[in-house]
């Protein structure tokens, strides 16, 4: 039998079908427990992890046997990817398991955003009548743009066209003559900030995306604009989004990434008096669904890997 490690929550039945097979240490309050974690790693053939266990160089040298990296989710940039390869160590992204969802929280959130009025229960419920505070827009006819038309993209896309919205997208690498790109229409980054009604974020973190939503991106905006990024943290310049919105210049945003996590009270604190921005805590792709679908998808994976090498 294996030795399976897993650092943060996944599904309890998912968990159970490793552990019929092979020793099994599930405790999802491990990555808040770095130095209980880092002994138990000595005989570890699996590691299973979400998107707050970083696994680097420090956490692979005190692994000598790791052999598999279970990702429950598809962000890879918790990940050393070049010194697992290194090692040979393989890595299992939960690759299209939890894109319904996600594509789910971004129309979620346009919606309320573009609306308002949701965001008012307060105000409501301590006797205030504000209606003419709260008259906002409807989403058709307006433009959806997505910067990355990856699947979860694609999958907003489909939605944002039942409302009635036009949609437009910017990426680079997806070739014009990719018959995904429909009915959606492939624009330049500069034009999809120009035109975005809304913008939806959809690319990872890397060297090139890191802020590539910055001041002077924001500056290209709309006014009535809103950003919605449920893709990584740090590809948008929280301060310069803040004082953005602070400042009038954009209608609203909702983040549900950031470049720490959980947020710092510096970080934080920039958004606390602000009334045009919902913030959630990393849980765009986590339903009750996509959690059974994620972290079954994994458990096939570690399963069908550990009995391919007996």
């Amino acid at each position: 039998m294996a030795r399976i490690v897993i650092t943060e929550f996944m599904d309890e039945a998912a968990v159970s079908r490793l552990a019929a097979r092979h020793v099994t240490d599930y405790a999802p309050d491990l990555v808040d427990r770095r130095s209980d974690l880092m002994p138990m790693l000595a005989d570890v053939d699996v590691l299973i992890v979400r998107n707050r266990t970083s696994v680097n160089a420090e956490l692979l040298e005190a692994a000598p046997n790791l052999r598999a990296v279970g990702r429950l989710g598809v962000g890879l940039d918790n990940i050393d990817m070049e010194a697992c390869k290194a090692r040979g160590i393989v890595v299992w992204p939960a690759t299209g398991a939890n894109d319904l969802a996600v594509a789910e929280y971004v129309i979620t959130m346009a919606l309320m955003l573009l609306r308002g009025a949701y965001l008012a229960s307060a105000r409501v419920a301590a006797g205030e009548w504000p209606r003419q505070d709260l008259i906002g827009g409807e989403a058709s006819g307006r433009v959806m743009g997505l910067l990355g038309f990856g699947a979860i993209a694609r999958q907003v896309a489909t939605r944002a066209k039942a409302l009635g919205m036009i949609v437009i997208a910017h990426d680079p690498h997806l070739p014009e003559s990719d018959p995904s790109w429909g009915s959606v229409r492939s624009v330049s980054f500069a034009d999809l900030l120009a035109h975005s009604s809304v913008l939806s974020l959809h690319v990872p973190l890397t060297a090139q995306t890191r802020h590539v939503i910055d001041a002077d991106a924001l500056s290209q905006m709309r006014p009535d604009a809103i950003v919605i990024n449920a893709a990584r943290g740090g590809v948008v310049d929280e301060v310069a989004l803040a004082a953005t919105l602070r400042e009038g210049r954009l209608a609203g945003a909702a983040l549900d990434v950031f470049e720490t996590e959980p947020l710092t009270a510096e970080a934080g604190g920039r958004f606390l008096d602000l009334h045009n921005v919902i913030l959630t805590p990393h849980v765009a792709g986590v339903t009750d669904q996509s959690n059974v679908r994620v972290s079954n998808l994994i458990a096939d994976k570690v399963l069908d890997h550990l009995m391919e090498e007996v």
